[in-house]
């Protein structure tokens, strides 16, 4: 399908005709594609991050990425790690883990994606990371208002460490659901998944530390990627999009701290969703909008940078940038800021306290359960980060949290039956059962959820790794073995 008329139109004005057309044909390029590696997976070296937060770690080891030897910091040096099978071309230069491909291989079939060795994230939308770091307060709270499908949510993250927490919110309840089968298999367990609308987070007033929103929006940056997109734009959508926008950034910065990060972002072209949405803020939001200090950009990234008042913006434009239409902006609120925190009244009480008996049975399935909080919602037993526990309960008693932390699983006379979110947390203590690591081809037979051969499992319960990474769990009984891989994460495709 051929570029709509009036979007043309719009670019030839508002870029000229030489920028335009260029941008034009670039639309009509087939579109780069990149990976971004777990940092704690053996994948890559970690992203640089605040003091405390993950990156800071000196490394212990190297890992091989292609035929790049990179830092390990989480030790798995000795595991058979790495993903030499993609097709690395060179590193996305703003972000240390971000790498292109020279090909789109089938990451359907690949163990290691869905073992969460790394997420399949548009090179430029991996800029946000790099606009954040030096910015996050050690134990930072980060909001990502719009979050699915999870690319940024997962990058937060790994930014953010142990000590901080993400709160990803998504409206929909089936993105909602991607969303939070994603954030399980990154496994970093500091993310609190909710689905509401960004009034209900809005509550919690002057609460965050950063507040990154990734707007919906018209999705002309997409057009390229999606031919979908193409479809469905229209000038009454732009409209559509940009008064949403509007509404989104006023609860955005109602949950901002005073001295906090907005970080704004759509991956559309036109002014009225980007460049107007931060002018019809700063309307209303006047002098409490300040300055931030971003990193500095590297001019032969291609990145268009400006302002609009305090904000800084960049634009990434297919024919002159490495990736696909973004725009990003940065800015704080003011430390004088009129805002006080608040937070909404509790509702329901979702979690409940563990007996000691339980958390001695938990806790032997942690490599370092000294750090973390035990709890159980339904029938289903969690641990927190210590310094997360709290307010994971406090949205809980207020918000529909649909996941966070780690879930643990369920016990049975006195037993733990592993969740499989479980498998994808580089915390978990291998030494609590057998591990079984299998080749390439039973690794999806596994992941199809088909029987696989007992040879290669201990009796009774065992992880399931391919190249070292957990993948789920699966129970010998004799000469059977029954494959306890979610239903709902198959590989339905032969």
């Amino acid at each position: 399908m051929s570029l709509p008329e009036r979007f043309v139109e719009r670019l030839l004005r508002d870029l000229g005709p030489e920028e335009g057309r260029a941008l034009c044909e670039a639309l009509e390029r087939e579109a780069p594609t990149s990976v971004r590696f777990h940092p704690a997976k053996g994948g890559a070296e970690p992203i640089s991050g605040p003091q405390g937060a993950a990156g800071t770690a000196d490394p212990v080891g190297t890992v091989v990425v292609g035929t790049a030897e990179v830092a390990d910091p989480a030790g798995t040096a000795g595991l058979s790690v790495g993903c030499p099978h993609l097709p690395l071309s060179e590193r996305v230069p703003w972000c240390d883990a971000g790498w292109y491909l020279r090909e789109r291989p089938s990451f359907t079939f690949d163990p290691d994606f869905h073992a969460g060795a790394y997420y399949v994230q548009e090179a430029s939308s991996q800029f946000v990371g790099y606009l954040l770091r030096g910015m996050l307060p050690a134990g930072a709270r980060l909001l990502d208002l719009c979050a699915a499908p999870g690319g940024k949510t997962t990058l937060y993250a790994s930014l953010v460490g142990c000590d901080g927490l993400v709160v990803a919110n998504e409206i929909d309840r089936r993105r909602a659901s991607v969303l939070a089968d994603n954030v399980r298999k990154w496994g970093t367990g500091n993310v609190a998944v909710t689905c509401c609308d960004a009034a209900s987070l809005g509550r919690f007033e002057a609460w965050f530390d950063v507040v990154a929103v990734d707007a919906p929006c018209s999705g002309e940056g997409m057009f390229r990627k999606d031919p979908a997109a193409r479809q469905e734009w229209s000038e009454a959508n732009v409209r559509l999009c940009a008064a949403r926008q509007d509404e989104i950034l006023r609860e955005a910065w109602r949950a901002l701290k005073p001295g906090g990060v907005l970080l704004y972002s759509t991956c559309t072209f036109n002014r009225d969703e980007d460049e107007g949405s931060l002018e019809r803020m700063l309307a209303w939001a006047g002098d409490e909008v300040t300055e931030a200090d971003p990193e500095a950009v590297d001019r032969s990234w291609g990145i268009c940078c400006g302002e609009v008042g305090p904000f800084r913006t960049y634009r990434f434009y297919p024919h002159r940038a490495c990736g696909e239409g973004f725009f990003a902006a940065v800015a704080r609120k003011s430390a004088e800021a009129d805002a006080r925190m608040r937070t909404p009244r509790a509702r329901r009480s979702v979690v409940s306290a563990v007996d000691r008996k339980c958390v001695a049975e938990l806790s032997r399935w942690l490599r370092e359960p000294g750090e973390m909080r035990f709890g159980i919602v339904g029938d289903t037993y969690y641990a927190w980060y210590a310094g997360q526990a709290e307010e994971v309960r406090m949205l809980s008693e207020a918000l529909p949290v649909i996941g966070s932390g780690v879930a643990l699983g369920q016990l049975f006379k006195g037993v733990l039956k592993p969740d499989p979110a479980l498998a994808f947390f580089p915390g978990l203590n291998r030494e609590a059962l057998p591990v079984a690591e299998l080749d390439e081809q039973e690794a999806l037979r596994y992941l199809r959820r088909q029987e696989i051969a007992a040879g290669a499992l201990a009796e009774g319960m065992n992880l399931i790794t391919v190249r070292g990474r957990g993948l789920g769990f699966a129970k010998r009984i004799g000469g059977r073995v029954n494959n306890l891989y979610p239903n709902s994460l198959r590989i339905m495709k032969q």
